[in-house]
């Protein structure tokens, strides 16, 4: 063996020794007590993330995410993004909402019910309908 290859040697079984040291050495932990109300909130912010997170793959609402230059993949990784309080600050606000939609989906099924009464005789509402009876 030549001298070099003996330092080289040498060199390299002390860098492993070390190594191996610090490799078995116990990685020290802390245990501390958690409250009952930061479990429950991470668990009521999980729900509304999968509440959310079911909104993002619904067809409709990916397809104007994706109207809007938005990928079904970018929406996701947002919604995994959220924090505990932005999502369940969300997921209240979808249950707020209402559920058939806004007031002009309303007003439009009030006037065709009141043009069908009004056709069918039972009411009098439209001066341009006729009655069938």
């Amino acid at each position: 063996m030549t001298m070099q290859n003996s330092r080289f040697m040498r060199w390299t079984s002390r860098v492993m020794i070390v190594l191996m040291t610090c490799m078995a050495m116990p990685l020290t932990a802390s245990a501390a007590m958690v409250e009952t109300d930061v479990i429950v909130d991470h668990a009521l912010a999980e729900q509304g993330r999968a509440k959310i997170m079911a909104l993002v793959n619904r067809d409709d609402v990916r397809a104007q995410l994706e109207m809007r230059g938005v990928t079904t993949e970018q929406a996701q990784t947002r919604v995994a993004a959220l924090t505990d309080d932005e999502a369940m600050q969300i997921s209240g606000k979808l249950d707020q909402l209402p559920a058939g939609g806004d007031i002009l989906g309303t007003a439009v099924f009030i006037f065709i019910v009141l043009l069908v009464t009004d056709i069918l005789g039972y009411t009098k509402v439209f001066p341009f309908t006729r009655s069938v009876r």
